[in-house]
């Protein structure tokens, strides 16, 4: 189970450009993980491009963005270049990382009971230390709010 101020451990999932992503690849950087529903929905579009817009701010800051969902790494690829994001969306069909983020949750949908990714965002360390976690985030400003917080990893 995932716990602030404690290690995340390893994992490897598809990438889009034909990539994988290891977290541990990546150490010395911090690493935001937001986990999405699904690819090219209104909310998951707005929130892509939140990230996108302030990436340069994000990569000012020794920071890497990736996005997570279930969506095949095809359907990654597309919303990728047609949103122009300029970091990776992660494929995890088997829900192996949802699972180990505790993502995967029973929702609402059109008075339906589904099981889906709960929107989360993660901050990982420079040292692969769980430093943030956002839950059942609503979209509007949640960027800056993560921004924010990475202003705080490097003081």
């Amino acid at each position: 189970m995932l716990a602030i101020n404690h290690p995340v451990e390893d994992f490897v999932l598809p990438s889009t450009d034909n990539k994988e992503f290891s977290l541990s690849a990546h150490r010395g950087k911090h690493v935001i993980i937001y986990f999405y529903p699904k690819d090219d929905t209104p909310g998951c579009t707005l929130e892509g491009q939140d990230f996108r817009d302030r990436w340069h701010e994000f990569t000012e800051k020794n920071c890497i963005v990736a996005g997570v969902s279930r969506d095949s790494v095809k359907s990654h690829q597309n919303f990728k270049e047609k949103m122009q994001f300029p970091f990776e969306l992660l494929s995890d069909e088997d829900e192996k990382v949802c699972n180990l983020f505790d993502v995967m949750k029973m929702k609402n949908m059109y008075g339906k009971q589904v099981r889906g990714i709960e929107r989360s965002t993660f901050v990982i360390d420079a040292q692969g230390i769980l430093r943030k976690e956002w839950r059942g985030v609503k979209v509007p400003g949640h960027v800056q709010e993560v921004l924010d917080f990475a202003t705080t990893l490097n003081q």
